[in-house]
């Protein structure tokens, strides 16, 4: 009896030591419980819901939190844990010597998932990139990748689709991304071989992101154009797809697509994503400009995107105006925010766009006007503005901007007066787009209520197989019937 008492008397020093424990250390051992869970029973949301939980910790871990939960989650004397250890500062690890000895009181874990390996590789990196030791961050997420090369299980894709991303990160930081691309194109097709449709899409991003750090937009391109798409199963990575696909876009031109990648970017973005909201907010305004089309106020005015937005508030404002000066000195004034959001070249394309609408206010407020006063109010900066005033106002009669002619030998524009609106084309034209949107839509609905093929006769199938159940059920009860006749 009393070997018995001792026996339930032992577990009380372990409680009483693990009540010292941080609360931080405690959030990590159950989140690596959860993905030990998740390993074992192969369920994928169990090592989803542990990053989301790391994600809150992100900002609490320190080096001495980390090294006790290192040396409780793997295995003791491990090449992995010596590995990891070093990456830590050696200064902070003292201050959580209780916790340590508190942790080997409890009992050892003989074997160590794969996830939890490479969960202690994510946790380590995150905390060298918080801490700007970017050179530890780089060999960390190198020694991380090639580990996750040697594994091919699905409970590891979630974790592993993170570690891309920071390891992408971490060679961005120090300017060396390009060193990576030959990699993240190996681990594209690693990840298409195992049918990896998160890691897909993560390295997808990453070499669109890469090739577009560095201008490589007809490489972007081919990329993008050749790899197959299917269903996205992150709204993040999806937003980041739409958002670089509107950049390819804009730099090809094709401002209309570009407009509803990045505003659709925008609006499927996290509340909590302002920074990349702010970055689509920008080549979206620039595009619209592009097109012709002035946004309105509210898009500048938006909660906490008011002063990221300011110099592009003003760009509207010149080309509404339609004031080439106001345009350069708005160009000179922020040409350092427009370099570092890599918008310059598409605000030069803007500078066209000016003019035209300086010119159509001009035909608006004057019949007849001399080509040197168009040059003077357009404040065109050429040795021959007035030359370059006749071939801009040229070039905007062709293309339909303005209604007007040139009268060469007096050197005048003539503007055409302005009847009523509804004696124009522009009305029929408002009424084509609006039908040819209502009958687009509904084409839509009808193609999503269509009927699979040969729908009906699997009905009819079911139905003769119904008759035939019934027809049994007859027969069954008939016999049965009978045979309740003949016991009486």
């Amino acid at each position: 009896m009393t070997q018995d008492v001792e026996m339930k008397d032992q577990p009380a020093p372990p409680l009483s030591q693990s009540s010292s424990t941080s609360p931080v250390l405690q959030h990590l051992k159950e989140i690596g419980t959860l993905i030990e869970t998740g390993a074992y029973t192969k369920e994928v949301r169990r090592i989803v819901r542990a990053v989301r939980h790391t994600i809150a910790l992100r900002r609490k871990l320190t080096a001495s939190v980390l090294s006790a939960f290192l040396q409780h989650i793997l295995v003791s004397g491990s090449d992995v844990l010596v590995r990891l250890s070093s990456y830590l500062p050696k200064d902070d690890i003292h201050d959580m010597e209780i916790d340590t000895a508190s942790s080997a009181a409890q009992a050892p874990i003989k074997y160590s998932f794969p996830e939890l390996e490479i969960y202690s590789y994510l946790l380590v990196l995150i905390f060298l990139i918080d801490h700007k030791q970017y050179e530890e961050a780089k060999s960390c997420a190198s020694a991380a990748i090639v580990r996750l090369k040697q594994l091919n299980r699905r409970t590891v894709d979630v974790l592993a689709a993170r570690l891309y991303f920071y390891y992408s990160y971490s060679y961005e930081l120090t300017g060396s991304l390009s060193e990576i691309r030959g990699n993240l194109l190996a681990l594209h097709r690693m990840a298409t071989l195992r049918r990896d449709e998160l890691g897909q899409e993560t390295l997808l991003n990453l070499l669109l992101r890469n090739y577009l750090h560095y201008n490589l937009y007809d490489q972007a391109e081919k990329l993008r154009s050749k790899t197959p798409r299917f269903e996205a199963h992150s709204n993040q990575q999806f937003c980041r797809y739409l958002y670089y696909l509107g950049r390819i876009r804009t730099i090809q031109l094709e401002y209309t697509d570009a407009k509803e990648s990045l505003l659709q970017a925008a609006r499927k973005a996290p509340v909590g994503a302002r920074g990349f909201r702010i970055q689509c907010s920008k080549w979206a305004v620039i595009v619209r400009l592009l097109l012709g089309e002035i946004p309105e106020r509210t898009v500048f005015m938006q909660s906490g995107m008011k002063k990221a937005l300011r110099p592009y508030f003003e760009l509207t404002n010149a080309v509404r105006i339609g004031d080439l000066e106001l345009f350069r000195n708005v160009a000179e004034k922020y040409v350092e925010q427009f370099s570092t959001d890599r918008t310059n070249n598409l605000i030069v394309r803007l500078r066209h766009n000016v003019i035209r609408t300086g010119l159509r206010n001009i035909s608006i407020s004057y019949s007849r006007i001399s080509l040197a006063d168009v040059a003077a109010k357009l404040r065109l900066d050429s040795a021959t503005p007035v030359a370059d005033a006749e071939c801009i106002v040229a070039k905007a009669i062709r293309d339909g901007a303005i209604d007007a002619t040139i009268d060469h030998g007096n050197g005048y524009m003539l503007s055409k007066e302005t009847g009523d609106v509804y004696s124009t084309n522009e009305p029929q034209l408002a009424f084509h787009t609006r039908i040819a949107f209502c009958l687009n839509m509904h084409n839509e609905a009808v193609r999503a209520l269509r009927f699979p093929p040969n729908a009906h006769k699997k009905e009819k199938e079911s139905a003769e197989k119904r008759r035939e159940r019934q027809q049994q059920e007859q027969e069954l009860a008939k016999h049965i019937a009978e045979e309740d006749d003949d016991e009486f």
